[in-house]
């Protein structure tokens, strides 16, 4: 084990160790990328496998428990559990599904396969003229106390779409840009206890927050391309992607990237702790691409990163990267 394995990361009370030997998986389960997360009232973690199977269920420890959904979507995005159901984002299928934790689809939130028209096309938000109704690209899900489903939708509509918990569109709010309210890929969401909606607009740098209609209230900028968010006891946790990996054709790396990270704050906008940032995503402490997050009951955290589907983008070996991590809490 390399030393660095023993490092403390993060600060203050939420100190972390990671534990990058966890995952077992048997050897014909193909394991391509968690471009999603999750955790049920068991501690079991789903992961969103942009292979097959693309669902895969993996005890606390790591050990295989099950796996399931060949052939139920066109390309897995987020994955959300609520009330042991999960919330499954399909973005080229355009799409959003709610199943059972055994993979038995219960029912289709708005309508699914057909793209709403905005004016872009394939992942260009920069071409997006209208908002339309859902969906264009959705990316994730959250779900209120009350049973309201909330949608980011994501790379092809810049808009946030509210749902009843029958499944009835009550409203949508955004459209492109960078004003308040405005988004430029709103690629995560998450309700906190108070019902307040965070929006994680990622190629603004920023995290917006709104009541349950759509009132802009305020946002955070100390973000680099924030993917996602886990609300866990009055905590935020944030997977930020960073702008050295997972850039769109059309960018580039800044002269002094940031690398994917992990940031902790409360629910009044305080930074409490974070690692990762820098530029080597081999190391224990690094990221290439971080996608999604999730907590479980102890105070564990995982990640699941896009380092696959980044790193062919960009031209990169993929040989070692890691996808999915997981940071044990230390007792303060």
């Amino acid at each position: 084990m390399n030393a660095r394995q023993h490092e403390l990361l993060g600060q203050g009370d939420l100190r972390f160790r990671a534990d990058p030997d966890w995952l077992q998986l048997p050897a014909d389960v193909n394991f391509v990328e968690a471009i999603g997360v999750a955790v049920d009232s068991q501690d079991r973690v789903f992961i969103f496998n942009r292979g097959d199977p693309p669902i895969i269920v993996v005890s606390p420890a790591g050990q295989f428990v099950d796996a399931w959904g060949d052939g139920e979507f066109q390309r897995p995005h987020g994955v959300t559990v609520v009330d042991d159901t999960l919330f499954l984002t399909d973005d080229i299928g355009h799409a959003v599904h709610q199943y059972s934790l055994d993979g038995e689809r219960l029912r289709s939130i708005g309508p699914a396969g057909t793209p709403a028209e905005t004016g872009v096309v394939g992942f260009d938000h920069r071409q997006i003229t209208a908002g339309g109704p859902p969906y264009n690209l959705p990316t994730n899900v959250a779900v209120d106390a009350g049973g309201e489903i909330f949608v980011s939708d994501g790379y092809g509509n810049s808009r946030i779409h509210r749902f009843a918990a029958n499944g009835e569109l009550l409203r949508s709010w955004g459209g492109p840009g960078s004003g308040r309210g405005e988004f430029l890929v709103p690629h995560g969401v998450a309700v906190d206890r108070d019902g307040r909606v965070f929006v994680a607009d990622r190629e603004n740098n920023r995290v917006q927050i709104f009541d349950g209609d759509g009132e802009w209230l305020t946002e955070w900028t100390d973000v680099v391309r924030p993917c996602d968010f886990a609300i866990l006891d009055d905590l935020v946790y944030i997977a930020e992607l960073g702008n050295q990996n997972g850039l769109f054709p059309w960018q580039s790396r800044p002269a002094t990237p940031t690398g994917g990270r992990v940031s902790i704050y409360n629910l009044d906008g305080q930074l409490l702790s974070r690692w990762g940032g820098g530029l080597d995503a081999r190391r224990v402490d690094g990221f290439y691409a971080c996608h999604d997050i999730a907590v479980d009951a102890t105070g564990n955290v995982y990640v699941g990163e896009v380092a696959i589907t980044a790193a062919t983008n960009a031209g990169e070996p993929t040989a070692g990267l890691p996808t999915l991590r997981k940071f044990d809490r230390v007792a303060s």
